[in-house]
């Protein structure tokens, strides 16, 4: 950026921070991006005269109400000589026709009645909502109607929830802040100083940086769909923590897709990317493994939630499955300067010979040693080749393409994504199954495939990248391949009998049992990877980002904080139905009834939650303070007002199942 030009001059300026409000988008386009923003209309009522507080300076007398059920919000405006005194204001949000207005449409100044922000109100589009608020309070039945105050507020919604906060993906020095509400203002405003002065943020911002966006999200039909879907959210009903899109779906499908229908898929979305979660086919394992799997009475924990993807862990576990991975972000880095950048990015080494054909589990840090980013490098000959969660890949994307240019690394960077797509292949009986489709089945042997080891392979007739990992705690194997090659595949691997099994398995339930951890959930920038428990034994000798702090943690007697596993010892609720929570929960002391809090005044929350089959139980991560950290620690955790007793099963990573880590080096 080199400044901003005005019908009043030029200003020149290394930064431009866009804090244009509805305004924001047209501002975006003219560096050629656009902001996944919209402004809606949002109507605001006023009645008066109202009295209640005159004389008494205030600009506001009683509560805010909110009656959530009709999606509006009641306040009084104070005594009647304070600005906009003397009224009850209603506002409403439109649950099911909310109005959309581009920032293409907004009135000109000299066009609108008194801001371009104010646009007319239609007492058709609230009468219905108004005439129950008037049974619920009926003083707004009783006071007179203020029409001329009264009027439809444009207010930002956005497509996911939260704003568009951070540096522009193609301009350097632009920054944007926009889609902020009042409520929200003073701290946003802190946040985008620190993170321009500093680099980063005292909480983790993964959820406002406007580089989390992938290319598709940030198409107008797709921000229009999607917007149009949070508006009818913003205050009934409650969002569930699992809640999929409804709209602008189907925009990235595996090449298996239609064979995942076929066998009635269970679809979420991530990243654009269709996942089934578990598939219909397999309902019949629940008469093998039904005693095993429990049936959730209350709705909403069962919600966007399906039984058959806890028998499917099961029978994965006990013989051999297959699952879609095509969600996993794909980045090569290829140029002179590749294996240094990843060097200086990555805590875990990457350079020497010695990694060449391997892929390396790493973690990025920010300047103060705190985790930024978890993923996976795969070193080849030529480049290397990240591979990253779908939720995380784009702003690790932009992070790794601003460092090397910061740096002055010579690289380049391609997203890759959409070119390849995976399939894991788990069980103790992986080798085998994989054995009947690969051309040379004596290459799989642990003699000639080590752990972590990547290998080419032939399947039919199609070259494939297998990579000998797992998230799931079994043996098996990552098979990369390119995208047109993927079906076919499949289709080999489908035809030994192998089962399909769901990313519910892969994602959550297994994952708990194996204590693993995800991006943006329990690992964030507010913990340092020894809290985690994810450093190496050894820092390596070069340079990398984040290591002085690393180094000064590593020093400490102990961490203020670690990531423990905890376990529900007892999930029924006060109504004698057994609970399997979902979303976030805070820990409490059970003595005090109080949310444990550390030295740095980090307060304890469950960062994941699952049930798992194997183990039987519910099981979370949570970071406690580190004199919480005893295995064996009784506790409590809260659950829609309830208070339910947990155990840490384990201080820092350590599995439930197969705590040695066997299974996958079988």
């Amino acid at each position: 950026i080199k400044g901003v030009v005005t019908d009043r001059g030029t200003i020149e300026a290394d930064y431009v921070i866009v804090c244009a409000g509805i305004w924001g988008r047209l501002i975006a386009e003219m560096v050629g991006e656009d902001l996944p923003v919209m402004p809606i209309d949002h109507p605001l009522t006023f009645f008066g005269p109202y009295t209640e507080f005159a004389g008494t300076g205030k600009e506001i007398g009683w509560p805010l109400l909110r009656d959530q059920g009709n999606s509006a919000y009641m306040r009084d405006t104070g005594d009647p000589k304070t600005a906009e005194g003397g009224q009850i204001e209603w506002g409403y949000y439109e649950e099911t026709n909310p109005r959309l207005c581009h920032p293409r449409d907004l009135q000109e100044k000299h066009q609108a009645r008194l801001s371009p922000s104010q646009r007319d109100l239609d007492m058709e589009q609230i009468l219905a909502p108004l005439e129950r608020a008037m049974e619920l309070t009926p003083i707004l039945g009783e006071l007179g109607y203020n029409e001329s105050h009264s009027f439809n507020g444009l207010l930002q919604v956005t497509s996911d929830g939260g704003p568009s906060m951070g540096e522009s993906q193609k301009v350097r020095g632009l920054w944007y802040a926009v889609a902020i509400w009042v409520k929200d203002g003073p701290g946003m405003g802190k946040l985008i100083a620190d993170w321009m002065t500093d680099g980063r943020t005292s909480i983790d911002h993964h959820a406002i940086d406007y580089s989390r966006f992938y290319p598709h999200q940030t198409q107008e039909q797709f921000i229009w769909d999607r917007c149009t879907e949070t508006a009818m959210k913003v205050y009934n009903p409650a969002v569930h923590p699992r809640e999929p899109f409804s709209k602008a779906r189907d925009v990235r499908r595996s090449p298996f897709w239609e064979r995942e229908k076929e066998l009635g898929g269970y679809f979420m979305e991530l990243g654009g990317w269709e996942r089934a979660h578990g598939y219909a086919a397999n309902e019949h394992l629940l008469e093998k493994y039904g005693n095993r799997v429990p049936v959730r009475e209350n709705e909403w924990d069962n919600r966007h939630f399906w039984r058959v993807s806890n028998a499917e862990h099961l029978a994965m576990s006990e013989d051999c499955g297959i699952v879609n991975l095509s969600h996993f972000a794909m980045y090569d880095v290829e140029g002179p300067d590749h294996v240094a950048l990843m060097e200086w990015l990555c805590a875990a080494k990457i350079g020497g010979d010695g990694n060449i054909g391997k892929g390396i589990y790493t973690h990025f840090l920010d300047d103060e040693g705190m985790v930024r980013a978890d993923l996976t490098v795969i070193r080849m000959a030529d480049r290397c080749r990240v591979i990253d969660g779908a939720d995380a890949g784009p702003r690790d994307f932009h992070y790794m393409r601003r460092t090397a240019e910061d740096k002055g690394f010579d690289v380049s960077i391609t997203d890759v994504t959409e070119k390849y797509v995976t399939v894991g292949i788990w069980g103790p009986n992986a080798r085998a199954t994989l054995s009947k489709v690969v051309e040379d089945p004596d290459g799989l042997t642990p003699e000639n495939f080590a752990f972590a080891a990547i290998k080419p392979v032939r399947i039919a007739g199609k070259d494939v990248t297998a990579f000998r990992i797992s998230y799931v705690g079994e043996q098996g194997w990552e098979l990369h391949m390119r995208y047109e090659d993927g079906l076919a595949v499949w289709d080999a691997l489908r035809s030994t009998g192998v089962m399909a099994f769901g990313v519910e398995t892969y994602a959550n339930s297994r994952r708990m049992e194996k204590s693993l951890r995800l991006q943006n959930a329990d690992l964030l920038t507010e913990y340092n990877l020894l809290e985690a428990d994810l450093a190496r034994p050894k820092v390596k000798e070069a340079d990398f980002s984040g290591k002085a702090k690393h180094l000064e943690y590593r020093a400490r007697a102990n961490q203020p904080a670690m990531l423990c596993t905890l376990v529900m010892t007892d999930n029924i609720d006060s109504r004698g139905v057994a609970r399997y929570p979902v979303g976030t929960m805070p820990v409490m002391d059970p003595q005090t009834g109080e949310t444990l809090v550390d030295e740095l005044g980090r307060r304890s929350f469950t960062t994941s939650i699952a049930y798992g089959p194997t183990i039987g139980k519910n099981i979370a991560l949570a970071y406690l303070p580190w004199a919480y950290c005893q295995e064996g620690r009784k506790l409590n955790v809260e659950y829609f007002g309830e208070t339910y007793p947990v155990e840490v099963a384990a201080v820092g990573y350590r599995p439930l199942y197969d705590p040695e880590n066997l299974n996958p080096r079988s």
